[in-house]
């Protein structure tokens, strides 16, 4: 078995994407149909303050086009809407609906599931070890919004 640097890289995508993959099928089965993990990075930046176009491509490391197509699906699945700003009706600003918090909160609530099944293939232990230590090495850079952006940045797209 190769201990390489890039094995270990695989197998936290891997690690990821299995968790991803998951919560993705199990969003599904409980409702929330065609959600993809950017949605999820698209309603976090909007949430803490990418409020257009502009600013949300730039959270997400993504062109405005795509950001705009982005935005148009959470539209079209009604996780977000547009509304005038108060003080510039001129601007038109991003809100996350009701429904997108919903969407949010049951994919956690599957994350949490997906958790304690990992917990009980290899005990509650390794799993918060594992944790400590990519704590550890990543320190304060985990969680990052423009991952979807860094993903296609040397495939010449947005995704």
């Amino acid at each position: 078995m190769s201990r390489s640097g890039a094995d270990l890289a695989l197998l936290l995508l891997g690690g990821f994407r299995a968790l991803a993959d998951r919560a993705t099928a199990e969003l599904a089965a409980r409702g929330y149909e065609d959600v993809r993990p950017v949605h999820d990075f698209a309603l976090r930046a909007i949430l803490s303050g990418a409020d257009n176009a502009s600013e949300l491509g730039r959270r997400m490391s993504i062109a405005k086009q795509s950001a705009a197509k982005t935005i148009a699906g959470l539209e079209e699945r009604g996780f977000v809407r547009r509304e005038p700003d108060p003080t510039d009706r001129r601007r038109i600003r991003l809100h996350v609906t009701e429904h997108g918090l919903a969407m949010l909160r049951e994919g956690e609530a599957i994350f949490d599931e997906l958790r304690e099944q990992w917990e009980q293939q290899v005990s509650a232990d390794a799993i918060k070890g594992l944790e400590d230590t990519l704590r550890r090495l990543l320190g304060n850079n985990t969680g990052r919004l423009d991952t979807p952006g860094w993903l296609m940045q040397d495939l010449g797209g947005d995704a």
